[in-house]
């Protein structure tokens, strides 16, 4: 495939309080460019939110209240995550989680399209085992180690994402190829295959 031509992409993760619907506490945003993950570009926030996190939800990702007690609240950062948004195609494994929890927080904000690294992974690897985060850096031998932080982490599960679309990507020869497997049917992106188009 030749990358070059891609769009601009921002890989995101975000990390809630366990509310329904969540506040988030942690969001990460990692921008694509020709192929290249730009790592030295990657932002992470910390969010205060208006519900503290329970213990159960803390035992996931690892952010405390106590941790968060400085932190800036949403309205604070929201434009600053609208800018690093802007314009780019959303790539996230699951990608609804992050496309609802952003179009929530973000009113009248749309991506130029979304990639689920989840919708790809199932189809380019049917036999994987397993198509969550861990279980597909185990099975592609994803260079995890060197990435600062741990799973469950915005940050970390933003730049883990972006190895794992990389290697997908290598599976397909065009960027159309690719959005007909990856881009969920009710997402920005989604264009129908011929079975699905309506013949007048």
């Amino acid at each position: 495939m030749n990358v070059t031509a891609w769009p601009p992409l921002a890989v995101v993760d975000v990390e809630g309080n366990g509310a329904r619907p969540p506040d988030l506490v942690e969001v990460a945003v990692l921008p694509v460019t020709g192929g290249t993950l730009h790592i030295d570009q990657q932002r992470d926030w910390l969010i205060r939110p208006p519900a503290a996190i329970p213990p159960h939800i803390v035992r996931i990702h690892g952010i405390t209240n106590e941790s968060l007690a400085t932190a800036p609240t949403w309205g604070q950062v929201s434009e600053e995550i609208r800018a690093a948004l802007d314009g780019a195609w959303l790539v996230a494994h699951s990608a609804t989680v992050e496309y609802d929890a952003l179009a929530r927080h973000l009113p009248g904000w749309e991506p130029a399209g979304v990639i689920d690294t989840l919708r790809l992974a199932r189809a380019t690897y049917p036999d994987a085992g397993g198509h969550g985060l861990d279980a597909l850096i185990q099975h592609l031998q994803l260079p995890a180690a060197g990435i600062p932080g741990q799973r469950h982490r915005a940050g970390f599960d933003a730049h883990v994402t972006g190895l794992l679309l990389l290697d997908l990507a290598a599976h397909y020869e065009t960027w159309d190829e690719l959005t007909a497997v990856a881009v969920p049917t009710i997402m920005p992106g989604h264009r129908p295959a011929p079975q699905e188009e309506t013949l007048w």
